[in-house]
């Protein structure tokens, strides 16, 4: 090799210098602005690869301020650089991303990308490369640089792929590594975690105090992983759609997608996937399961796509949408659900809707956030005392539903002690309450119930609540 500092390095882009693929990251960034160019695209695609990735760089810009680059390789072409280096970016995706990054970065002499007519990739980046540098390193990161690396005077791999390393790990002067372990991205991007409120099947079984009933349970339970499968696809796909609004927040940003440690297309593959193993459960099921599933799935997919940013009718839909898992169980098991628990959880999970929305504003609020507009929200820090009055009165309108259920003859029916489950509602009180106090003084992550998830205090309340509705049956 000769010295490494006389002959100029180029660096790939996409895999290498970002850990993700910017042309993938914009088509669904034009997904989520525009879903009607989806049309649009396999025409641009028959004329070339070069000309739709110019076409969709027409359309949307990509932010190369917040794009997940490779953090220790980046820090040595800072070291490079400094010691006079001449550095160019030999990139496949378009001149238009290229260049904002190069512009960002300030570390490139040159910039080699794609126009409309030339995919720069395989021969035809090495062709470009030749014509200026007869002698020059690369850092590349998968089997499209294979040519590059065999006419290189230095290799440099860069979370390299298995084939990569197979054949130029010993070869390399230099190796990048920054991959986390792939299971962890995998259950990471599903978000078991919010699985938790899948746990609604169930409850239209258990308020009809049907324990026991070991075939209704196996069917709560078969559409309680139907239903979070399902679930999961939509938080993967969402994860998609907001990948360049995820980039801008401080806790998103390390998403698996958002932050390049898992590959997009890994989710554009995974999304189809779950939901076929999600219908694949209905089959054991009532067909009304499955029709109360692909209600669902429209209305969360709709509300991924445009209702999120549409102020009240955002948190309306979401309150819905944790409500149709009552009905699902309901429909799983035959079990008819109670209007007045229909009526409680929709008032009550309308204020816990309210909560993510004013949690997300506090945070735009005390980081003074010049980006606001990248998180595609339809609310104004000065929304926030409106929040705050209608998520507040929801939550307390769940209470008195509650109360007014307690002095209803169903209630008698069920319950031979019935006045202990009063206790109920001073805890439920007390939950809302702190919840609510919490959020507006910004201690509140922007998911109440992954907090609820985590805190001790949610365990007890529970606790003393699930205590008494056993003593009053």
């Amino acid at each position: 090799m000769s010295d490494s500092v006389s002959i100029p390095l180029c660096v790939d882009l996409d895999g290498t210098l970002v850990k993700l693929d910017t042309l993938h990251q914009a088509l669904f960034l034009l997904l989520r602005r525009d879903p009607a160019s989806i049309l649009k695209i396999p025409g641009w695609l028959l004329r070339g690869k070069a000309y739709l990735k110019d076409q969709v760089m027409q359309r949307v810009v990509l932010d190369a301020t917040v794009l997940p680059y490779h953090g220790q390789f980046l820090d040595w072409l800072k070291k490079e650089h400094a010691k006079g280096r001449k550095l160019v970016l030999a990139t496949a995706s378009n001149y238009r991303t290229a260049n904002a990054v190069a512009e960002h970065l300030g570390l490139f002499d040159d910039v080699l990308a794609s126009n409309e007519q030339t995919n720069l990739r395989h021969s035809n980046k090495l062709e470009a490369i030749q014509k200026q540098f007869p002698e020059f390193g690369y850092a590349g990161n998968d089997a499209a640089d294979f040519p590059l690396w065999d006419a290189a005077g230095e290799i440099v791999l860069v979370n390299p792929s298995a084939a990569a390393k197979k054949n130029y790990a010993l070869k390399a002067d230099h190796i990048f590594l920054e991959r986390p372990q792939c299971s962890h991205c995998f259950l990471k991007a599903m978000r078991p975690q919010q699985w938790l409120k899948n746990l609604l099947i169930f409850a239209p079984l258990l308020l009809a105090h049907r324990f026991t009933d070991l075939a209704g349970l196996a069917q709560a339970g078969i559409a309680f992983v139907s239903f979070s499968l399902a679930a999961s696809s939509i938080y993967v796909l969402n994860d998609l759609f907001d990948l360049s609004a995820d980039q801008h927040h401080p806790r998103k940003r390390n998403r698996p997608f958002a932050s390049g440690s898992l590959p997009i297309s890994i989710g554009a593959l995974l999304t189809p996937l779950l939901v076929a193993l999600s219908l694949l459960l209905t089959q054991f099921l009532a067909p009304a399961f499955l029709f109360t599933l692909l209600a669902y799935y429209a209305l969360t997919t709709a509300y991924s796509w445009r209702i999120k940013a549409l102020p009240i009718a955002d948190v309306l839909v979401l309150a819905v949408l944790y409500s149709t898992r009552i009905v699902a169980g309901s429909v799983a098991t035959g079990t008819a659900a109670s209007g007045w628990f229909v009526e409680f959880a929709i008032f009550l999970f309308l204020s816990l809707a309210l909560v993510k929305r004013m949690s997300e504003l506090r945070e735009m609020k005390d980081e003074a956030d010049a980006e606001n507009g990248q998180r595609e929200r339809g609310y104004d820090v000065s929304d926030l005392p409106l929040l705050l009055a209608f998520g507040a009165a929801s939550g307390y309108i769940a209470v008195l539903v509650f109360t007014m259920y307690l002095g209803s003859d169903k209630v008698a029916l069920l319950y031979s002690r019935p006045h202990f489950l009063w206790i109920f509602c001073p805890m439920l009180l007390y939950w809302i309450t702190r919840i609510w106090h919490l959020a507006w003084h910004g201690r509140m992550q922007d998911d109440p119930l992954a907090f609820a998830a985590k805190d001790p205090q949610t365990y007890v309340v529970a606790a003393i609540g699930i205590a008494a509705i056993l003593y009053a049956i």
